[in-house]
């Protein structure tokens, strides 16, 4: 059986987060086989965790005057500054074999295929052993500020972020990859009380593809690589597609979701146990 691969585009945030969605919407309702697709972010933007507080957890009005969409995700997770990337995602139906039923389990088979692929790249990454822990209550709202347990390492620095959410019927994980990363700016729009030494203390835990590789290849090359980093990993073959009809329909529904103040405004209440 062939598992489909949707290749890179730069949509907006808003129809990458419907389109994210829609494909787990479908696949849990026709029992479709996997699904991997990878995609960039245009313009800017910023995403937040599905339980975030957005006036809270982020600069709201700094990123409306630098024109940064921002967007609540369906996954959960801390806030994400979408500039210089590679999103991945990865969509499964109930069942699927290969990954364990368990969020981190599924985090560490995932992980674990982008590592080999970064690995053709030439740049040696590894899974973090444990979860970090805030000393405090005064949690950092940006997700690159502290790996989960199975996120990807490059040199104890965490260089890919990512989120899940889960549903009867499947799955859909999705996350960055840093090509890139300006601490600093990334600090002063996921900060509401931006200070230098927080923007030090996030440039201290974050790496990205570019502070290891002598020269960056074409995005289209990474996606190459960490496409062959599945293939190889999981032992699976890809089949290049694109959305179905369906898929289409429900992605053109989700994106008025997703660009409702209602939607990324509204705090989500947590249920008694929670998706990382």
């Amino acid at each position: 059986m062939f598992w489909r691969l949707i290749s890179y585009r730069v949509p907006d945030i808003f129809e990458s987060m419907a389109t994210d969605e829609a494909i787990l919407l479908d696949t849990v309702r026709n029992k479709k086989p996997p699904t991997i697709r990878f995609y960039g972010t245009n313009p800017a933007a910023v995403s937040i965790g599905y339980f975030q507080d957005m006036e809270q957890d982020i600069a709201v009005e700094k990123c409306r005057k630098e024109g940064i969409d921002i967007v609540r995700r369906a996954t959960g997770g801390r806030a994400v500054f979408h500039l210089n990337e590679i999103t991945y995602c990865v969509v499964a139906p109930e069942g699927e074999k290969i990954f364990p039923k368990d969020i981190a389990g599924t985090y560490k088979v995932i992980n674990g295929c982008i590592a080999r692929g970064l690995g053709y790249l030439g740049v040696k990454a590894h899974l973090a052993e444990s979860t970090w822990s805030a000393p405090s209550k005064n949690i950092n709202p940006c997700c690159f500020a502290a790996p989960a347990k199975n996120e990807l390492l490059v040199d104890g620095k965490k260089i890919c972020g990512s989120a899940q959410m889960r549903k009867r019927g499947g799955f859909l994980q999705h996350g960055a990859l840093l090509v890139s990363f300006d601490a600093r700016r990334t600090a002063s729009l996921l900060l509401r009380h931006f200070t230098p030494k927080e923007a030090n203390e996030l440039k201290s835990s974050t790496t990205s593809l570019d502070e290891h590789l002598k020269e960056l290849p074409d995005i289209q090359h990474v996606c190459e690589k960490l496409k062959y980093g599945f293939i190889n990993e999981l032992g699976i073959k890809l089949k290049e597609d694109k959305l179905t009809a369906s898929e289409e329909k429900l992605k053109n529904d989700l994106v008025k979701k997703y660009t409702s103040a209602n939607w990324n405004m509204e705090k989500k209440r947590k249920p008694d146990k929670t998706e990382r």
